[in-house]
C-alpha cells in the first residue's frame, strides 16, 4: 500500500556536454551508469545551499529528483549556467516510488543512509504509508528539504552532507566549492544539525533558547526527539523553545 508522492519533480538533462556541464556546478560526481543513484547539492557562490536533489543516469540522459517546490528555481539556476554548452533541461513523466521492504527490480538504495531504503524511477509513485518517516530522519539526522535544509542559508557541511554522502571533496571545481572546502579543511565547526530531546512537541521554527540567549532551531520532530540547528557552545541540558523543554547532549552532536 501507498500514498501517490506529489512533492517530486524529475526532469532530465541531456545532450552531449550533460555530464561535463553538471559536474561544475554539483557538489557530488555526477553518474555515468544507471546503477548509480547519487545525492548532490547546487550551492550559491558564496557556498550556501541552494537545492538538494537526486541524480541518475538513464537512457542517455541525467535524471533529476528534487524536490517540487524547489524544481522551477533549480532548473532557472541550471539553465542559467547552460550558456553555449550542448545540454537540454526538460521535464519528464518520470515518478519516484520509496520504501524500505520488497524493493521492486531495478530499485537503488538511497544513498544518504540505508535506514532510508530504496528508490525506484518509471514506476507508479508510491510511498510506503506504513512507514514512519519524520522518525528514521530525526533517529539518523536526516535534514529535509524546506525544513532543516533552507535556500540561501544552509551551509551544507552544518547540514551533514558529508556523513550523508552527498558531497566529494576529491571532485574538481564546483559552484561554492572554495567556500565548502575552507570550511571542511580549515575551521571547526561550531553550529550545525544535532538530534535533542523534547519535553513536548513545538513548532517547526521555534527557536531554542538556553538562559535567554539564542541557541538555535528546533525542527523535525518524533516523539521525545528532534533535529535542531544549534550553536555548540551555547548548547546545553536545560533549553526551552516554544515552551517545550530542550537538551542535548555535547557528546553526540551529528
Amino acid at each position: 500500500m501507498g500514498t501517490s508522492v506529489e512533492n517530486r519533480t524529475i526532469f532530465a538533462i541531456s545532450g552531449g556536454d550533460r555530464v561535463k556541464f553538471l559536474q561544475g556546478l554539483v557538489t557530488n560526481e555526477v553518474p555515468t551508469t544507471p546503477e548509480q543513484l547519487v545525492y548532490a547539492a547546487l550551492l550559491t557562490p558564496q557556498g550556501k545551499y541552494l537545492a538538494d536533489f537526486f541524480m541518475l543516469a538513464k537512457d542517455r540522459r541525467i535524471l533529476i529528483d528534487v524536490a517540487s517546490s524547489f524544481a522551477d528555481g533549480l532548473m532557472a539556476r541550471l539553465s542559467m549556467y547552460k550558456l553555449r554548452a550542448d545540454v537540454e533541461i526538460e521535464a519528464t513523466e518520470f515518478r519516484v516510488e520509496c520504501g524500505l521492504h520488497d524493493a521492486p527490480k531495478g530499485a537503488l538504495p538511497d544513498p544518504r543512509h540505508s535506514a532510508l531504503g530504496w528508490r525506484f524511477y518509471g514506476g507508479s509513485g508510491t510511498v510506503a504509508s506504513d512507514v514512519d518517516w519524520d522518525a528514521i530522519h530525526v533517529a539518523h539526522c536526516i535534514p529535509s528539504t524546506g525544513v532543516e535544509l533552507l535556500a540561501n542559508d544552509t551551509f551544507i557541511l552544518e547540514a551533514g552532507f558529508e556523513r550523508l554522502n552527498g558531497v566529494d571533496f576529491k571532485k574538481g571545481c564546483y559552484v561554492g566549492q572554495e567556500v565548502t572546502a575552507r570550511m571542511k579543511h580549515k575551521t571547526e565547526l561550531k553550529k550545525g544539525l544535532a538530534v535533542v530531546s523534547i519535553s513536548e512537541p513545538a513548532p517547526i521554527g521555534s527557536e531554542i533558547l538556553n538562559d535567554g540567549r539564542l541557541a538555535g532551531v528546533l525542527f523535525t520532530q518524533s516523539g521525545n526527539k528532534a533535529i535542531a540547528y544549534l550553536r555548540y557552545a551555547r548548547a546545553g541540558s536545560d533549553m526551552l523553545a516554544g515552551g517545550a523543554g530542550v537538551s542535548f547532549e555535547k557528546s553526540k552532536p551529528c
